[in-house]
């Protein structure tokens, strides 16, 4: 990778300035090939464009439709002119996420095509909002199965051949709602809460391969949000800002494991943490002794970050053993 030249004028030193370092790497994408899911418009858009940018060869993928999976489009191909029109190379993909065949099929063109696939962008997804209470079964499953398992089809479809290659980036789009719940969406909180579960699995299973799986949390003024966020707001929150936490992502040096909020130019981590709990034995082990030592048990203080499915195993050991 080469550098780019010197920053010019004085950088702010609090937590709002970029990196305060003077010289900033180019990411490159060139020799690449990348997937992304949900492309014909809004932030897979985005990400499509900025990774033909970067000398990535792009599979558009979308079906089409509209924003509760119904209908559609030609979108894919649209976007697909964009890139060429730039100088890129592209090609557009109609397949349904939430098949697996078709997700297979993708896959395949890819490699036939390009000789393989190194980045994947999961990106689809469709809302169906509506109460729990009102909520028909088929609209919780159908989101569910385009989020979640349309995600896990399409990392599927690509994954043997990222680790024949030694190398893959996976990103999982998650939300705020997975993580602390949105009325009203308890069919989209299900599934962006399992995307996490998924990628933090993955990243365990493709970390011998340098296949490194992470997860972003976008606020972004797209389709999907033209009626929910005020005019403004939708302004402010461009699919573009959310962009570069995306392409350091699925990077060359890209972390691993990571859940990233982005929106409106702000990033945030986000973490999964546990405290050190409660050692209940003897006559305090019970229902009401559980209810006593309540407060000590939810407090906040001491909290560590959950990094691994068997932590909470673990630490329950280690104060047995003191």
């Amino acid at each position: 990778m080469e550098e780019v030249g010197p920053i010019r004028g004085p950088l702010r030193q609090n937590r709002f300035a970029r990196p305060s370092e003077t010289r900033l790497m180019t990411i490159s994408f060139a020799g690449q090939v990348a997937i992304v899911t949900g492309a014909g418009n809004g932030l897979g858009r985005a990400y499509a464009l900025e990774l033909g940018r970067r000398g990535a060869r792009v599979m558009v993928n979308d079906l089409g439709g509209a924003r509760d999976g119904s209908g559609h489009s030609d979108a894919a191909r649209a976007v697909v002119e964009e890139i060429r029109a730039s100088g890129g190379e592209a090609m557009a993909d109609g397949g349904d996420v939430s098949d697996f065949a078709q997700m297979e099929a993708m896959a395949a063109r890819a490699k036939e095509a390009w000789g393989g696939v190194h980045v994947l962008i999961n990106n689809a997804g469709i809302l169906r909002d509506r109460t729990f209470a009102k909520m028909d079964m088929a609209d919780f499953e159908r989101v569910v199965r385009v989020h979640l398992l349309g995600s896990a089809y399409a990392t599927k479809a690509v994954w043997n051949i990222m680790r024949d290659q030694g190398y893959g980036r996976v990103l999982m789009t998650t939300s705020s709602t997975g993580l602390g719940g949105n009325f009203g969406q308890a069919n989209y909180g299900a599934a962006k809460a399992g995307l996490i579960g998924l990628a933090r699995t993955l990243r365990m299973e493709g970390a011998r391969y340098d296949i490194r799986v992470n997860a972003i949390m976008p606020t972004a003024g797209t389709r999907m949000t033209a009626d929910i966020f005020p005019e403004e707001a939708y302004h402010a929150f461009g699919p573009d800002s959310v962009v570069p936490a995306a392409i350091y992502l699925v990077s060359r040096d890209a972390p691993t494991n990571a859940i990233v909020g982005a929106g409106g130019g702000v990033f945030q981590s986000a973490h999964i943490t546990m405290n050190d709990g409660v050692l209940l034995q003897g006559e305090a082990l019970s229902a009401e002794g559980f209810a006593a030592a309540w407060p000590e048990i939810s407090a906040c203080a001491g909290d560590a970050e959950f990094v691994n499915g068997m932590d909470q195993a673990a630490h329950a050991l280690r104060m047995l053993s003191r």
